[in-house]
């Protein structure tokens, strides 16, 4: 099992930066979580791309 690894991202509602850990091992994803300062659900998209570089997509869940 692989480690999780520690991305930032910007909260589309309130705007503050949050680290958010994401599993490297899945190539694609998109997942809910809830801002940890604002509490409002944020879609987060992630794509691990061949040099596995993370490269994530912070979204309102209502857009």
């Amino acid at each position: 099992m692989s480690a999780l690894d520690s991305v930032l991202v910007q909260c589309p509602y309130c705007w503050e930066t949050l680290d958010i850990s994401i599993d490297p091992s899945v190539a694609e994803q998109e997942y809910v979580e809830d801002c940890q300062v604002c509490c409002q659900p944020i879609l987060l998209r992630v794509v691990i791309d061949d040099n596995l570089t993370p490269h994530v997509e912070a979204r309102a869940e209502n857009e």
